[in-house]
């Protein structure tokens, strides 16, 4: 009996979506989900920049902002 070992696969660094520019994401034209406008909610009043807030936000939008946020908070990664 022969026992094949799997072969490496070529993309061997794993992919990341958070990786990914949000103007490109597939679904960056959605709302913005609950968890992301309750993060932003709280980023917007503790950066003291409530206008920050837009409960319209797309995903994508709703990212960047975040982001941006999280800098002036000094919450950033």
């Amino acid at each position: 009996m022969t026992v094949q070992t799997p072969t490496e696969h070529p993309k061997s660094e794993p992919v990341s979506n958070a990786e990914k520019d949000p103007a490109d994401w597939v679904t960056g034209d959605e709302p913005m989900t609950g968890a992301q406008a309750s993060y932003l909610k709280t980023l917007s009043e503790e950066a003291k920049q409530p206008e920050a807030y837009d409960n319209e936000l797309t995903k994508a939008e709703a990212s960047e902002r975040i982001d941006e946020l999280q800098e002036v908070t000094g919450r950033g990664a």
